[in-house]
């Protein structure tokens, strides 16, 4: 098991990974992205059984599906950092004909990629089918996905959440990355959420919070929480409590860098609040 600094020391790669990326092509999205980055790290790198030698039906692995699609450049430079495929690869993105595509997508065959995302509200679904196709074949392992609070706007979370309550989806961890903020503004401001954890209970889901959602610790607690829940007749939920762009502050606190890249100026502010610990690209 990676000590809490080695987790740290990947998450501050990871976050020069995530500004360098977008700064490169003047395109992407470092919000969502930097405010994820912590969680994505604990996942890939301490909780989740999985191989590199990457294959599709993932029998007896657990699995991830990333539903908001948008933060594609966290979930790039974690795939690569562990071993799915060349870290130098991460310098491709968003360039024509990369693998690296500006949301995730698979017909370009990228090892750690399981769905194309980014369309808001499918991710759930897709999850809960890879779970049910689990328990149908007997394979114990487990199912995480990662959402928006945004994207909680949308109808199909709803009937997605129904159907794994009503279905006894209890090999399934759903994350919501809750930062108050979208595209457009504060979550509050576009279209109130209420409250999400009494939404899940009502819908029949065992619902965490994860308060400091941004500290290595606390995810872990949390995680490690959800695992022990699972088997139990119910979906589970991670409410893990982000800050939008965490890790540089000038991003911080804001929607104004859910999809805007650094300019060069911005971009070494940024670097210089996290000095390499793995190596650059």
């Amino acid at each position: 098991m990676p000590t809490t600094q080695q987790l740290q020391d990947f998450a501050q790669q990871v976050r020069r990974d995530i500004v360098r990326m977008v700064h490169a092509v003047n395109s992407g999205h470092p919000g969502g992205s930097l405010g994820c980055n912590e969680f994505l790290t604990v996942l890939y790198q301490e909780v989740m059984d999985y191989s590199t030698n990457f294959t599709m039906d993932g029998k007896n692995e657990d699995l991830f599906f990333l539903s908001n699609g948008h933060v594609s450049p966290l979930l790039y430079s974690v795939l690569a950092r562990s071993g799915f495929f060349p870290v130098s690869e991460l310098a491709t993105f968003r360039k024509l004909n990369s693998r690296l595509q500006g949301h995730p997508t698979t017909h370009d065959g990228l090892p750690g990629i399981r769905i194309s995302s980014g369309s808001l509200g499918q991710g759930m679904s897709v999850a809960i089918g890879a779970a049910q196709a689990k328990k149908l074949n007997g394979d114990s392992k487990l199912i995480y996905s990662l959402h928006g609070d945004g994207e909680m706007q949308e109808g199909q979370i709803w009937e997605a959440a129904m159907y794994a309550a009503g279905k006894k989806i209890d090999n399934y961890i759903a994350t919501i990355d809750y930062n108050g903020q979208q595209i457009d503004g504060a979550t509050d401001d576009v279209l109130p959420l209420g409250s999400l954890k009494a939404k899940f209970e009502a819908f029949g889901w065992i619902v965490l919070d994860v308060e400091k959602g941004n500290d290595i610790e606390s995810i872990k607690k949390g995680l490690a929480e959800a695992k022990s829940l699972t088997g139990k007749g119910k979906p589970v939920c991670i409410l893990l409590h982000t800050v939008m762009g965490n890790g540089v502050d000038f991003m911080m606190y804001t929607h104004a860098w859910h999809g805007k890249a650094p300019n060069d100026a911005q971009l070494e502010d940024a670097l210089s609040q996290n000095p390499e610990t793995l190596g650059d690209y």
